[in-house]
């Protein structure tokens, strides 16, 4: 029997306020365990919450950039449940009246554009962190409490069960993180927690219209993460479905080093959280005319600035898509076409060796020293035939971790390209007599020989000597 995989995701995203949802106190991760905190956040007798008003800002930028309502009426509730983390015993979130509704985003497959929707986006504080003694989670002889993060203001954002593979599932989440980081509403770090991903997910056979019993699946910290516990769900869900079995309803966890899903609690009945409205904060009524000057106000957000990467640079799709995931990334690439105007070769330069050496280095592109004005002048000395492609990998490692500017490297390496015809000639004429085997070859039609003649030059000048010359040379003595 064939299966269809229904996929639903919960995506919490800490919000790049300076302060807390209610009070002062500061949202710096980090930080001594319990000294980001005060009387409000901690839930003390007698005190009360007042909304952040950027939280409200941000909340309403992220529902517009995801094509949500917003809503002119909305409110807080009260959630109620006990943990060891959260000191009110209760949360304060929302519950029928969210902030915003029916958003949608668009994900590129292979056979088009496909809407995934969302059903809301509501404003909550965080919980505080337990961090747990020796042993496995279940057996610790003591947990601690750490309330700094408690009160850090968060949304939510529910999709529709629109997703139909862990593939889908990554794309979205991967557009999502994007939209979040150009509207500059959250830096979407995984590994600090200021984006968590929880993922509902059921089988069904192919066919039918109901939905199969899902499970609820946490500590998916990565992209890879996410794609591979819903793989691994999935799979084993299906496979007991084969066996005769039936789904339980109950929260998983991922467990990224043996690679599989693990029981945590069981779901059957859904939990009473009591929900009520918080009295201690008023309803929020929202005036459309903010709201619109908040829309005005968004910058290009990714599918817009991809389509005009293609138009007005004539680039790739697949080029715009990249140099688009990021904000970052496009401003930097942009700021060097407008210093070298050669939108492909910049391209060529962002995309190749600065991703290569990012991802090989495991940093951002915040974090490192080198600028677009390295690049362009770069680019200014291989136009110039100063110095040659393969010599310009070089200086631009060594720019890289270095910060030192393209000529001073040049200068100091002695990289200048070799383009005087009478230093080559002497090298060329010495190759040539070398490699007669090669020189045979070439003259037989054999197009190859003549780049392993290039070659040799090439090592002989240890790179430097500029490859047009040195091809023209070697032409004109075989």
């Amino acid at each position: 029997m064939s299966y269809e995989i229904v996929i639903g995701l919960e995506v919490h995203v800490e919000l790049a306020t300076k302060s807390k949802i209610f009070c002062g106190c500061t949202t710096e991760f980090g930080g001594a365990p319990n000294t980001h905190t005060c009387p409000i956040c901690l839930g003390m007798p007698g005190v009360l919450p007042v909304l952040n008003k950027s939280v409200l800002e941000y909340a309403t930028r992220a529902g517009l950039a995801l094509k949500c309502e917003i809503a002119e009426f909305s409110k807080f509730d009260r959630k109620n449940y006990f943990y060891p983390d959260l000191p009110k015993a209760y949360q304060i979130s929302q519950y029928d009246l969210p902030i915003c509704t029916q958003g949608h985003i668009d994900i590129q497959l292979g056979d088009g554009i496909k809407k995934i929707g969302i059903t809301r986006i509501h404003m909550e504080e965080d919980a505080g962190k337990l961090l747990h003694g020796e042993g496995a989670l279940d057996f610790a002889d003591y947990s601690l409490v750490d309330l700094n993060r408690t009160g850090v203001p968060l949304i939510e954002i529910v999709s529709e069960p629109d997703i139909r593979s862990p593939e889908e599932a990554r794309l979205y989440l991967e557009k999502l993180k994007s939209i979040l980081q150009y509207i500059e509403v959250s830096d979407c770090k995984m590994q600090e927690g200021s984006l968590r991903c929880d993922g509902n997910i059921s089988v069904r056979p192919v066919g039918q219209k109901e939905f199969g019993t899902k499970t609820e699946l946490k500590n998916m910290n990565s992209f890879k993460a996410l794609e591979k516990a819903l793989e691994y769900e999935a799979k084993r869900q299906i496979e007991v479905l084969e066996d005769g079995g039936k789904i339980k309803q109950e929260t998983r966890r991922w467990d990224e080093a043996r690679g599989v899903t693990i029981a945590m609690r069981g779901k059957e009945e859904a939990h009473d959280y009591r929900y009520f409205p918080d009295p201690d904060l008023v309803p929020i009524i929202i005036d459309r005319g903010w709201v619109a000057e908040i829309e005005n106000n968004l910058p290009e957000l990714p599918e817009a600035k991809k389509e005009r990467f293609v138009n007005q640079y004539s680039l790739p799709e697949y080029d715009a898509d990249i140099l688009t995931i990021s904000r970052r990334l496009a401003d930097f690439y942009e700021e060097i076409v407008n210093g070298f105007n050669n939108p492909k070769v910049v391209s060529n330069w962002v995309m190749g060796e600065l991703l290569r050496i990012l991802k090989d280095e495991g940093k951002e592109l915040e974090e490192i020293t080198l600028t677009p004005g390295h690049m362009i002048e770069m680019l200014q000395l291989i136009e110039k035939g100063t110095i040659s492609g393969k010599i310009a990998k070089t200086v631009f490692e060594e720019m890289f971790y270095t910060g030192k500017r393209a000529a001073e490297i040049v200068e100091e390496k002695g990289l200048t390209q070799i383009s005087d015809e009478g230093a080559l000639v002497a090298i060329v004429e010495e190759v040539i007599a070398k490699n007669q085997k090669s020189v045979e070859d070439y003259k037989n039609g054999k197009e190859k020989a003549l780049g392993a003649i290039v070659g040799q030059v090439m090592k002989a000048t240890k790179g430097r000597a500029n490859p047009e010359m040195v091809n023209k040379l070697i032409k004109e003595r075989i």
